[in-house]
């Protein structure tokens, strides 16, 4: 890569050898060496010092136009709150509060002989609007459709993830203030609050977006915010196969596996797709059945026409009120459900879904956080044992594999991309132990030069333990999916 920088010396004639031999000889003279060159020209000082002083005096120029932008948005929202009538706001379209909030912005600037140019003032105008009616700077991301998740750390670091990847944006609040401003128009749209008797919280967006929070005592360096973006169109088993996370041999695998009613846990880690893998699993589930879905947070999309929906909810500030997972659990079972999906389990509710699935429950579906299916069933163990329920690790277990038929492992890669890399059964106890096989897994090959993960899915020749109930329910996969790959 530095060969255009290094000298030849193709054209130098190379010094004659000498003939003289033995003790008399008279050693040949050493001829004077070229001066040796840096690989690397490095360009004149003066000319970097030029550059570098020329960029540090754009960039000052353009944080303090931000800067000043950022005082006229302070004023000027002050000044809409002065003459907008803040109760006709629910009903005003949004054509004309803009053009409400244009003709006050205009206005005020002429009073304040403030001259901006057609795009600073469009620009000024839409925040505006955002302040008002949206959550301020976060409005611009949580209209991108391309960011997945927009996290806050302090009103100076925000950033996003985008196709799995991390990025810092140039977005920022105008200081703590301003960012406990927004933080508490969502929470209190909710009907919560946080302070420092409370400093964290969770919500659900008016898109149902996922939002936590935690303020300054407990947050250090400035207020923490997480939005994990609802997905408005969820994504269908052909989009995720055409997306590449799993194949199709696959995909007519678990669909097998969810018409025949096999219970399922859905395990990986923060990110992974565990909820899209939950979702498009879903939509194999048959429109005659009663479908009741429990979860912390709503974000399952599910299509079928007979679906219950329930959201546990948090204590009230007086710490009373609150209605767990395991409460809406518990009074699911007496609402005739067919199949029983719980968004995630993380506590004593494995108690309860467990006893779901074992008493005539079957094809209900759960999210959990681990990072294979081994380790999915030992925090399953886990999770009994924390709950305080006094039971033989044996009789734990023996309850867990009866219970759990199928772990689908998701998992998201190093290179962002999110793959389903293993999907294992469950087949009973051998001794104490709870014996597993698995039936495909997402072999890694190596690395592209763009940093992309160069991989496959495979089968491992294991048959399914559940072919006889494939076959009996009209399911009957060709032998040829569970042939490995030469």
């Amino acid at each position: 890569m530095f060969s255009r920088y290094k000298k030849t010396n193709a054209g130098t004639p190379k010094p004659a050898a000498s003939a003289a031999v033995g003790p008399n000889a008279v050693a040949p003279q050493r001829m004077a060496q070229p001066e040796k060159k840096p690989i690397v020209q490095m360009r004149p000082a003066i000319a970097t010092a030029e550059r570098s002083t020329a960029e540090t005096v754009m960039a000052d120029k353009e944080q303090k136009r931000k800067n000043r932008l950022m005082e006229l948005k302070v004023e000027l929202h002050k000044k809409l709150l002065e003459n907008l009538n803040l109760a006709a706001l629910e009903t005003a379209s949004e054509a004309n509060l803009k053009a409400e909030i244009a003709a006050i912005v205009s206005e005020t600037l002429d009073e304040m002989s403030v001259a901006l140019n057609k795009d600073d003032r469009v620009a000024l105008n839409q925040e505006l609007y955002d302040e008002v009616m949206g959550l301020g700077p976060l409005e611009t991301l949580l209209k991108d459709e391309s960011v997945n998740d927009i996290l806050v750390n302090g009103p100076k670091r925000i950033f996003i993830e985008r196709n799995g990847k991390l990025t810092l944006t140039d977005i920022t609040f105008k200081d703590e203030r301003h960012l406990l401003r927004i933080i508490d128009k969502i929470v209190s749209a909710v009907g919560r609050r946080v302070d420092e008797s409370n400093p964290y919280c969770d919500a659900r967006l008016a898109d149902g977006s996922r939002f936590n929070c935690m303020v300054p005592p407990v947050a250090v360096d400035g207020s923490l915010v997480s939005i994990r973006k609802f997905k408005k169109d969820k994504l269908s088993i052909p989009d995720l196969v055409n997306f590449g996370a799993f194949t199709e041999e696959m995909a007519a695998y678990l669909q097998a596996a969810v018409s025949t009613r096999l219970n399922i846990i859905v395990s990986g880690g923060t990110g992974s797709g565990k909820t899209t893998t939950l979702n498009a699993l879903s939509s194999f589930i048959d429109n005659t059945e009663r479908v009741l879905t429990i979860e912390d947070t709503a974000e399952l999309q599910l299509q079928q026409i007979h679906v219950g929906r329930m959201e546990s909810r948090p204590p009230n500030v007086e710490g009373k009120g609150a209605v767990t997972q395991r409460d809406c659990l518990r009074n699911a079972l007496r609402m005739r459900p067919d199949r029983i999906i719980v968004g995630e389990t993380r506590g004593e509710e494995v108690i309860d879904m467990l006893q779901a699935m074992n008493t005539g429950h079957d094809g209900s579906m759960t999210t959990i956080h681990a990072n294979s299916a081994r380790d999915a069933v030992s925090r399953l163990e886990n999770m009994i044992a924390m709950a305080g329920i006094e039971m033989p690790l044996k009789a734990v277990r023996s309850q867990v594999a009866s219970a759990v038929n199928l772990v689908v492992q998701a998992s998201r890669l190093q290179d962002g991309s999110r793959r389903m890399t293993s999907i294992t059964e469950i087949t009973g106890m051998e001794g104490e132990v709870i014996s597993m096989q698995e039936i495909f897994r997402y072999e890694r090959l190596g690395l592209a030069p763009d940093g992309k993960i160069i991989g496959r899915f495979n089968a491992t020749g294991v048959r399914s333990h559940f072919s006889e109930r494939f076959r009996q329910w009209g399911y009957d996969l060709p032998a040829s999916i569970y042939e490995p790959i030469a």
